[in-house]
């Protein structure tokens, strides 16, 4: 769909953006700045964040979060505080935004690098953040720290029809992490000498060590600000390398994946259209076509051919 890479091997990035569009010369920007990272991270998640997301904006606390995806239904319970009585004390709401999936991929990523279920939150974690472009401190860090609290305390419910019986479903209701996931603010120095780990859940554990999807840290940095372009980037990452054939995804399909923002399919697909392009700018092997019904997904090779230990 997108030639933006090619453009910029064959006439370099500031010749690319004359032979475009403005309203594509950020595309190109994208696909130069992508170009010209030679590192090799990789990044996992686990496949069911990719079929379907956390919301892209905050929502009333109270409220309870519903996505449907191909193979389950997820919904996301808020999550609360309780004072030594065992009374709420505060309601947090459903983890929302690029904060709250930057932090989840971290703590997915550094769980199947390790191997291991506890994953630490210092040095990691902040050399992580740094990667990404996030400093520690400000008014960035402490929206870490928000959307860090509303992942350790909201509840996941998978549900999905029963495999005997599909009038019935089946409801599976999990934390992410045990414990909560800690940021600390201040220094960087200081914060290198820290150290503590979170516990991944065992559920989530074990979901993901059976369905890691291979991702690439260097595309993750450039749409960190861009949660419907990373949504889209993971799941073309799970999505096109599995393929034997061409397949279509209509815009029904589209915009109740991806749609939540929307109300109608007017609104959603320049939008869509729009963060799709920011998505394929960071990966230049996927091969989509965009089509008056929706999109054609063709077999690609993933963002990296790395195999998860």
């Amino acid at each position: 769909m997108s030639d933006y890479h090619k453009l910029v091997r064959l006439h370099g990035r500031d010749m690319a953006r004359t032979l475009v569009k403005i309203e594509e010369r950020r595309f190109v920007d994208l696909a130069a700045e992508v170009l010209a990272d030679h590192r090799s991270e990789a990044g996992y998640t686990y496949s069911g964040f990719c079929m379907t997301s956390l919301p892209h904006r905050s929502i009333p606390d109270e409220q309870e979060w519903r996505r449907p995806g191909e193979r389950f239904t997820l919904v996301i319970e808020p999550g609360a505080l309780y004072d030594a009585e065992g009374n709420r004390s505060q309601l947090l709401g459903v983890p929302y935004g690029p904060k709250a999936r930057l932090i989840l991929l971290y703590l997915q990523s550094e769980a199947i690098r390790t191997g291991s279920q506890e994953v630490e939150l210092g040095r990691s974690m902040n050399a992580w953040l740094d990667r990404m472009g996030i400093s520690s401190g400000g008014t960035t860090y402490k929206a870490f720290r928000e959307q860090a609290t509303r992942l350790s305390t909201c509840r996941l419910v998978f549900v999905k029809p029963h495999d005997r019986d599909p009038r019935k479903t089946v409801n599976r209701r999990d934390q992410l992490v045990d414990g909560t996931i800690a940021l600390q603010e201040g220094d960087s120095r200081q914060s290198s000498l820290w150290v503590e780990t979170v516990r991944l859940s065992d559920t989530f554990w074990s979901e993901l060590r059976k369905e890691p999807v291979v991702i690439w840290d260097g595309a993750v940095r450039v749409l960190a600000e861009k949660s419907h372009a990373l949504d889209i980037y993971c799941w073309l990452a799970h999505r096109l390398h599995t393929l034997e054939s061409p397949v279509g995804v209509d815009w029904k399909s589209l915009h109740a994946q991806f749609g939540a923002s929307y109300k109608n399919l007017r609104q959603f697909k320049p939008r869509f259209i729009d963060s799709l392009n920011e998505a394929l700018a960071t990966y230049e092997d996927a091969k989509v076509v965009l089509e008056d019904r929706g999109l054609v997904l063709h077999p690609s090779r993933p963002p990296l051919r790395i195999t998860a230990g």
